[in-house]
């Protein structure tokens, strides 16, 4: 009896070992595939979807960051997928048990905070009141934020710096946008002498405000004696600026500092003024026999 083998193939997978020439064949084929479909999404789809995005969400830029990072994304794997099909591996792709098995490898290989960073991540883009530009607070620090990505968010700090938080950090906690309207109010306390006249140093605090052509004449400013201490009046001095985004509020509130150290200088003016406890006691000098013998 003759016995006849039939060889299993599967679909797309020719059967047995490829010579060099089918070999290099099926990796040009990839790497055509690959390439052209992804210059054409580089360079035509993305700049439209982008375009698209940007002329209906003019005031929400962290939608178009993140249609542009999704976006890419997504021309990242039709161009593996173009490069699979034009290897000649296109069969595998119909495969279900394959694409099931695949699925759960990337499932299982995402850890718990993976998947939850990628939720929080579509969270925070869906948000109105969340945007690439803003000037955030969180438990953590505060800087503005710059971009808005699948697992963290990237935000440059007031010393210039970027920093990447996890998604999951700024939806579990509460968030400050302390420059969040058209103007922003600055709020500097001292400390006085009290032997110092108090509604001089309150006038002073408001005059040196107002020299400032940054900060707005309304509201104007204001100052008031906001506590008694132990050994001083605190003192609070109050004033808007404009726009604080674009200024430079760290700068601002030194100019402030500088200002008002001169003139209360210039009045007679006791910034901080040191302890006036009175100290009351006897002091003695106990004098041993052993050092006396020595001298």
């Amino acid at each position: 009896m003759e016995h006849v083998l039939v060889a299993q193939t599967v679909p797309g997978v020719p059967v047995g070992m490829e010579s060099f020439e089918e070999a290099a064949v099926r990796t040009l084929g990839f790497f055509v595939g690959a390439i052209l479909v992804y210059v054409v999404g580089r360079l035509l789809i993305l700049p439209t979807v982008t375009r698209l995005v940007h002329a209906r969400n003019q005031n929400n830029p962290t939608i178009e960051t993140a249609t542009e990072t999704y976006v890419h994304v997504l021309i990242v794997v039709f161009a593996i997928v173009a490069g699979v099909v034009g290897a000649g591996y296109g069969g595998v792709l119909t495969d279900a048990s394959i694409i099931i098995a695949a699925v759960s490898l990337v499932v299982g290989a995402a850890s718990q905070n993976v998947i939850g960073s990628l939720v929080s991540g579509l969270f925070l883009i869906a948000d109105h009141d969340f945007n690439v530009g803003d000037w955030i607070a969180w438990p953590g620090g505060e800087g503005i934020v710059e971009a808005v990505d699948f697992r963290v968010t990237r935000v440059r700090t007031v010393n210039n710096e970027t920093i990447t938080i996890p998604n999951t950090e700024l939806t579990t906690n509460a968030l400050t946008r302390p420059y969040g309207r058209e103007r922003y109010r600055i709020t500097e306390q001292l400390d006085i002498a009290y032997a110092d006249d108090a509604e001089l140093a309150l006038m002073t605090l408001v005059e040196t405000a107002r020299e400032d052509e940054r900060v707005l004449d309304e509201p104007s400013p204001t100052s008031r004696i906001v506590a008694f201490g132990g050994t001083s009046p605190t003192l609070q001095a109050e004033y808007w600026v404009s726009d604080p985004m674009d200024v430079n509020l760290v700068e601002v509130k030194s100019d402030f500092r500088r200002r008002v150290k001169r003139r209360f200088d210039e009045e007679g003016l006791t910034l901080g003024p040191a302890s006036g406890h009175e100290l009351s006691g006897e002091l003695s000098v106990d004098v041993r026999e052993r050092e006396r013998e020595l001298s």
